[in-house]
């Protein structure tokens, strides 16, 4: 097992999660069964008072949770001449079966973490906490994969062998290979370049109706998630050739490294954020009638849409700039 300050940070964060959710957890049965704003009983009392410092202690340990992606692929990224084979982060991930599983948990884990610090924060500005119960139902859905994410990301830290010779991204994102890498890889240049920017077309079309009608949100939120996807999906297909201007050359990783300056994370931390917010705003638009944050929700769904718009306009201006730049020429 490598033994590293980022890995020591990570481990950290992940057993604070765990703790923090599972405390949280028993606490949030209690409010799903017993929270009534409108009783005095001296039950209530108890849980309002203590959902002060649940709510804080989440928000902390939450928090991490979104820090922490960015430090696994920085970490991923950062071990990838420790072992024979690997040229960036994909190599790292693939040394054991748990690397990918881990990178996957904490991208659903980002997502969902920043949806509940959203409701916290919504919940907290109504005199009568009207989202207690959705945002402690949506703990007690993220507690399993919290807890999950952290047993996996101990068995991937532990199986890190020095001695163990790992696959190069080529070999996983190639068009002749096997798996969801190597059929990304696999797309055809041409639709997959119109896909990618028809899809910031319908995010604006979609982002003018939802803010005409707002029960749209759902499908806000789930038009936000698609683009998420099929951004990601473009980037191997093809954004990632006009970088490395190499028509082979697919992986999404080493845009992390210094030989490209780092243009992945200015590509990929807009595209997060967007994706979050976007989803975030979607998501809290069906509780604007409560009468308690009619004068809330309206302005967290704009400024929510207008981060997501920005973030998704830096993310595609900076793809285009790239493109037009590179000297390949992927497309006659």
């Amino acid at each position: 097992m490598l033994i590293t300050p980022a890995i020591v940070a990570l481990q950290l964060i992940a057993l604070s999660v765990a703790g923090t959710v599972l405390l949280a957890a028993g606490f949030a049965w209690k409010i799903l069964r017993h929270w009534n704003i409108h009783s005095g009983s001296e039950l209530q009392l108890r849980l309002e008072r203590r959902t002060y410092l649940i709510s804080t202690l989440l928000g902390f340990a939450l928090g991490a949770e979104l820090l922490s992606l960015l430090l696994f692929a920085q970490t991923a990224e950062s071990l990838s001449g420790q072992f024979v084979g690997a040229m960036c982060a994909t190599g790292v991930l693939n040394v054991n079966p748990f690397g990918f599983p881990t990178l996957l948990l904490k991208i659903a884990l980002f997502f969902l973490a920043a949806l509940w610090l959203l409701l916290n924060r919504v919940d907290n500005r109504g005199y009568d906490y009207p989202l207690v119960r959705v945002k402690y139902g949506l703990l007690l859905a993220l507690a399993p994969l919290a807890l999950l994410e952290g047993a996996v990301q101990t068995r991937f830290f532990l199986g890190l062998e020095p001695e163990v010779i790992t696959s190069c991204c080529g070999s996983l994102f190639s068009a002749t290979g096997q798996g969801v890498a190597a059929e990304l890889a696999g797309l055809p240049a041409r639709p997959a370049l119109v896909l990618f920017y028809a899809m910031s077309g319908l995010l604006l079309v979609m982002e003018l109706a939802f803010r005409r009608w707002p029960q749209l949100g759902p499908l806000f939120a789930a038009t936000n998630l698609l683009a998420f996807t099929v951004t990601i999906a473009g980037i191997v297909a093809f954004l990632s050739l006009y970088v490395y201007e190499n028509p082979n050359h697919h992986c999404p990783f080493c845009l992390l490294k210094a030989g490209y300056d780092y243009v992945g994370y200015a590509l990929y931390l807009p595209l997060f954020a967007a994706t979050a917010a976007g989803m975030g705003a979607g998501i809290i638009a069906p509780f604007h009638r409560i009468v308690s944050l009619q004068a809330t929700i309206p302005g967290e769904m704009r400024h929510l849409t207008g981060l997501a718009l920005t973030g998704f306009g830096v993310f595609y201006g900076l793809a285009t700039w790239l493109i037009l730049r590179s000297n390949l020429i992927l497309l006659g």
